[in-house]
């Protein structure tokens, strides 16, 4: 399948993006493009623009900063799962990484990426969560950070505003004990439930419109996951149990 008619920008600069975004209605940012593409070509998604920000300059890096690790737009996946700074100084999200699909995609996909398509089923979400994470986002109005637990409000939606750029994420370091386990289907594919254990805080994925914390004495309290042809809800709240009991054994 192709993807439905649209326009292209492709600014060269983070303000030239920022000002991009500022003119246009229905526009959506291409960084790594392995969550976007494929819902252009399935047509789940019809933007009127995409801003390609892939031509914009050092904004790849990753490297310490207040006491944790930040992640720029443009670094990609593998980077991140093969950066000494991140092993260093955020085991868990080296941990988390290397569960996002395959190797082939984290070479392209962007952990910015990542949590701006805020799929409930991803990792990154969670882990962000966890910590205690923000993201950084830029527009002409300025820069604004974003809290974890205020940045993703449903699925597939965050609190950046149309005419923002997420130009940055940040992770505490973490600390042992920590875990992050899913289940799945096969290797690769996306979580029919999962936890990620940050010392003593839990965040849980694939059971809510949003990563969501959750109490590790009774960690499915309060959920009401959806049911579909991958599991039912009632094996989704069971998983949750399941691996938070392996969490926190390990």
């Amino acid at each position: 399948m192709k993807p439905p008619p649209f326009e292209y920008r492709a600014p060269t600069t983070v303000e030239e993006a920022c000002a991009v975004l500022a003119s246009l209605e229905d526009a959506k940012v291409l960084a790594g493009g392995q969550s976007l593409v494929p819902l252009l070509n399935f047509r789940l998604a019809r933007p009127a623009y995409i801003v390609d920000i892939n031509r914009i300059a050092a904004i790849d890096r990753i490297y310490e900063r207040d006491g944790g690790v930040a992640v720029q737009a443009l670094a990609r996946q593998a980077a991140v799962e093969d950066s000494e700074i991140v092993a260093r100084v955020c085991p868990l999200l080296t941990a988390a990484v290397r569960l996002v699909a395959h190797r082939v995609i984290r070479n392209r996909g962007t952990l910015c990426g990542n949590l701006a398509h805020a799929d409930p089923a991803s990792e990154l979400p969670a882990v962000l969560l966890a910590l205690g994470g923000h993201v950084v986002a830029r527009s002409i109005r300025g820069e604004r950070v974003i809290e974890a637990d205020r940045l993703f409000s449903g699925v597939m939606e965050t609190a950046l505003a149309p005419d923002e750029l997420l130009v940055e994420a940040w992770f505490p370091a973490s600390s042992q004990p920590f875990a992050v386990i899913e289940e799945s289907r096969r290797h690769g594919d996306f979580a029919l439930a999962g936890v990620v254990r940050a010392v003593d805080r839990l965040a849980l994925f694939g059971v809510a419109p949003t990563p969501v914390l959750a109490d590790p004495r009774d960690p499915a309290r309060g959920l009401q996951p959806s049911g579909d042809l991958e599991a039912t809800a009632e094996f989704r709240l069971h998983l949750v149990r399941v691996l938070t009991g392996k969490a926190f054994a390990a």
